[in-house]
């Protein structure tokens, strides 16, 4: 027992420092990529100077100038933006490995998906990291990176082909949280291969009294605005574990594509309103329209079940009831789970007495009988018939005598 409190508090730690992390991350890009698309040319400003902006916050006034490629001289001091991305990366895989690869029956492998045993789901998981990095980068770099149009295209058709295959290889929790992982390592790698060691050699060009390469800062300010188009979806991803009824499903691979279609209209939206140019009002109808559309996809549905009859032929009882969820719900939804890595009730579910039950009568059918995204997996094996005599029980009425 104490190995398992130990091992919440672990969970718990890494996940505060990935997201203070994240925040600290996400906050400078968003912050910067304003800042770029804000900046103004005007008359009386130094040579190689691109632009300037004057800024007021926290009761004072800031006076920012970006160079084109690089000042004639370097200053003593110089702030560079990087750890907040690597730790939100070291934290983030730190928890993934914690969480779903030292747990993969739970979180990864969906025998209805495919039939994966724990070693493969995690070798499969863990390169599809460096791979989808490897294609990536051959893609910005190749000829079709030199054309921001045909690189948005080439990149979604493939984001979506990984989207797609990830879905049908592992659960839908898991496909989820492995999109998020892959498009979050991609985000780092483009930190940490492609925009500081740019950096560094723009820095180093003008220590030896050189000019600079100015496709250095061009390639990075790419890498640099790619991430910020990526960011709302991988934070969507995130968080979309706690939420399985909109990762379970067929349609799933659907939502995740749909969500980053949203999240590139919202991002293109501000960036167009921080350059200065009109807004482009019709990109929020666009995304809230697709949102619309993601909710329809994953509303519950009257199940339709094979080889199971349209109805029982005699009511069911709430004793048939019980026996369904003590056998296939109060593994992990107890005041005592058995199940091995949960020592307390997810979210607070419980279905240990009749009234508990009844209670939640309306979250039981959504989760078990319009979708199958409980039981987790399905980890206890419930079938079809089971799921549709809870169906009927609770279109009866949910009556516990």
């Amino acid at each position: 027992m104490e190995l398992w409190s130990i091992s919440d508090w672990v969970s718990l730690l890494l996940r505060w420092t990935h997201v203070v992390a994240g925040i600290a991350w996400i906050g400078s890009s968003f912050y910067f990529i304003a800042l770029d698309a804000g900046l103004k040319k005007h008359d009386g400003l130094d040579a190689g100077v691109g632009g300037e902006a004057w800024q007021v916050h926290g009761g004072g006034f800031y006076r920012i100038q970006k160079y084109l490629v690089a000042p004639s001289f370097l200053p003593a001091e110089l702030t560079w933006f990087k750890w907040e991305a690597y730790a939100t990366w070291i934290f983030g895989f730190a928890l993934l490995v914690v969480v779903y690869y030292g747990q993969p029956e739970l979180y990864l492998i969906d025998p209805q998906v495919a039939d994966l045993g724990a070693a493969n789901a995690v070798l499969i998981a863990l390169l599809t990291l460096p791979v989808g990095w490897l294609v990536y980068d051959s893609l910005c770099r190749s000829a079709l990176g030199r054309s921001p149009k045909r690189l948005t295209v080439a990149g979604l058709i493939l984001l979506l082909a990984t989207i797609w295959g990830l879905t049908h290889i592992f659960s839908g929790r898991g496909a989820y949280m492995q999109v998020g992982a892959l498009v979050g390592s991609i985000m780092v790698a483009n930190v940490f291969f492609v925009i500081i060691p740019n950096q560094k050699k723009i820095i180093e060009s003008l220590l030896a009294g050189e000019t600079p390469d100015p496709a250095l800062g061009l390639m990075g300010k790419q890498r640099s605005l790619h991430n910020n188009y990526l960011t709302l979806p991988v934070v969507f991803l995130m968080i979309s574990n706690h939420y399985p009824s909109v990762s379970s499903g067929p349609g799933n691979w659907i939502v995740v594509s749909g969500v980053f279609v949203i999240g590139f209209l919202v991002r293109h939206f501000f960036n167009l309103k921080h350059s200065g140019r009109p807004p482009q009002w019709w990109l929020f109808p666009a995304a809230g329209a697709i949102t619309v559309a993601l909710i329809v996809v994953t509303l519950p549905r009257k199940p339709q079940m094979d080889g199971v009859a349209a109805g029982p032929a005699q009511p069911v009882e709430f004793a048939q009831v019980q026996q369904i969820m003590q056998t296939r719900c109060q593994v992990c939804h107890s005041a005592t789970p058995r199940f091995q890595g949960i020592t307390e009730p997810p979210k607070g579910v419980m279905f240990d007495s009749p009234a508990e039950i009844a209670a939640l009568a309306p979250q039981i059918y959504l989760q078990a009988v319009a979708s199958h995204a409980m039981p987790l997996n399905n980890l206890t094996a419930i079938t079809d018939e089971e799921r549709h005599m809870l169906g009927a029980w609770i279109d009866a009425g949910s009556k516990v005598q």
